[in-house]
């Protein structure tokens, strides 16, 4: 066999007999090997480890701080009031540090891209790991369509005059470009974009405490305003329902930070860099989003929290800071362009990762001589551009279905990454090795473990309490059994119409 049928072979054994466990950590050590070699192909395949530890954690940051914090926040305020919503986003942060650290065991034990249907494949069943990659693949490509929408939007506060069409497309071929040259091109400039964002969020941060002990002079304010404010109404000024309601949000808000799971197969030193990255960025989002959060309910009374305009921006222009607005209108474009960068990446990943896994042709699965699956690129990308078009001729029909399913599939991904850990490793005991042979375990299993799953799994199914998103829950149940059903027609029509593909390749 050639060593492309050869790679092919080997990822498509299971990973945890007693052959295949020890043939994926010699190859993981392998490839892990290189240090600073970051030509080095990712395991069984032709992709390259690109992507170092700092890329990792500001991809992750960089997947979940977007125009929900910066924009959305203020609505969130109003509905649960400043401590209900302080308590839903540390509950959030709770379940996703459970999801995450199910993930690493899985990222570090097999550093694949596009990981998560490739687990589901294995530890439940091909048809459920076909579901998953459509469900991801779902989620980003919506997101696409409407941060390129986004975009041209924010342009016309500066360039009043031009066609919203034309920054949109001007967005659309920048992150195009730097998705196609390679993946340390993509790290780069989202380590970067999230890198603006961050520093906004600790400048913000930063001044608003300044401004709360009166260090700053606030407009309306004679003393130092501290945190009366938040419990001026009570805790729970709306009640307690409010605050279930608002902890289905964040579990949409903090949906991204699984993409450390489809970089690790692109990552050097996955060992090192996913467990690092997994712990750094839960204190990181609680940081930013807790601490914006208090910043914003303790200078501006709860009820004026994002009336019309960014919490942000209200707290900049009562300090006083000159040109506020366009200052925010910045970061937020950067917010964007870090969200389709990302976006685009994860796409463009599981399309890739569904071909070399047969799910669909094998063509898709084809890179050039940089790493770029260029085909699985522009089929993401085609995604994207379709959610776009529907957001603009069918928005109150075909793309508000679309919407409704990618807020629930981020969650039917965190259930099955939780499940397949906890089947990963009954299966690597039953095979006779042992716990300590991993290289990253998940702390608390299987307590841990169980946790996300059973946190998850009733986030997903409550939906069904929330009057506004239980459309969005029977979207998604028909969804799912719509993608099952494509699978086994799928494998229906295989069985009956045999023929031999190509493997992946490079492209010239």
């Amino acid at each position: 066999m050639s060593q492309t049928e050869s790679d092919t072979a080997v990822q498509s054994q299971p990973p945890v007999s007693d052959t295949s466990a020890e043939a994926t950590a010699h190859a993981s050590s392998d490839e892990t090997s290189g240090g600073t070699d970051h030509t080095k192909h990712a395991l069984h395949t032709n992709l390259k480890r690109g992507m170092e530890s700092r890329h990792l954690q500001m991809i992750s940051l960089g997947g979940v701080i977007g125009t929900g914090l910066f924009l959305s926040s203020g609505y969130t305020i109003q509905q649960a009031g400043p401590i209900g919503t302080i308590l839903a986003y540390a509950i959030g942060a709770v379940i996703v540090y459970l999801v995450m650290l199910t993930l690493g065991e899985l990222s570090v034990a097999m550093p694949v891209t596009g990981s998560f249907h490739v687990y589901a494949e294995r530890f439940i069943g091909p048809g459920t790991g076909f579901v998953i990659a459509i469900q991801y693949w779902m989620t980003w490509t919506v997101a696409l369509g409407s941060e390129f929408t986004a975009a041209g939007l924010l342009m016309q506060r500066w360039f009043p005059d031009t066609p919203t069409w034309m920054w949109s497309a001007a967005c659309i071929v920048l992150i195009f470009t730097l998705n196609a040259l390679s993946v340390r091109f993509f790290a780069e400039a989202e380590f970067w974009f999230a890198s603006i964002k961050v520093f906004a969020i600790c400048a913000f941060i930063v001044i608003g405490l300044l401004a709360i002990f009166g260090v700053i002079p606030m407009k309306g304010y004679t003393h130092a305003p501290l945190f009366g404010n938040l419990i001026k109404d009570g805790i729970f000024p709306n009640g307690f329902m409010p605050v279930f309601a608002t902890i289905l949000t964040v579990n949409f808000a903090f949906s991204g930070t699984e993409l450390i799971g489809v970089t690790a197969g692109e990552t050097r030193d996955p060992e090192t860099a996913v467990p690092k990255a997994i712990h750094t960025t839960l204190w990181r989002l609680v940081l930013f989003f807790i601490g914006s959060i208090v910043v914003m309910c303790a200078l501006i009374p709860w009820r004026q929290a994002g009336v019309g305009e960014s919490p942000f921006v209200l707290v900049f222009s009562s300090i006083g800071i000159p040109y506020a607005a366009d200052i925010m209108n910045f970061v937020v474009l950067t917010a964007v362009l870090s969200a389709s960068n990302s976006g685009l990446y994860a796409s463009t990943r599981m399309v890739w990762s569904m071909g070399h896994e047969g799910m669909i042709p094998r063509w898709f699965a084809k890179t050039t001589r940089h790493g770029v699956p260029l085909l699985a690129l522009c089929a993401a990308m085609a995604g994207g551009l379709l959610a776009l078009l529907s957001s603009v001729v069918a928005a109150s029909t075909v793309y508000l279905v679309l919407v409704a399913l990618s807020g629930l599939s981020a969650v039917v991904v965190w259930i099955a990454i939780a499940y397949c850990q906890i089947v990963f490793r009954k299966r690597w005991v039953a095979s006779g090795h042992q716990v300590d042979e991993l290289k990253y375990r998940t702390p608390g299993y299987p307590y841990t473990s169980w946790g996300a799953f059973i946190l998850c799994t009733a986030s997903f199914l409550l939906v069904f309490f929330d009057k506004e998103q239980r459309f969005a829950l029977g979207a998604e149940l028909v969804f799912i059994v719509l993608c099952y059903g494509a699978y086994f027609v799928q494998r229906w029509w295989r069985k009956t119409h045999p023929r031999e593909e190509d493997t992946p390749a490079q492209l010239p």
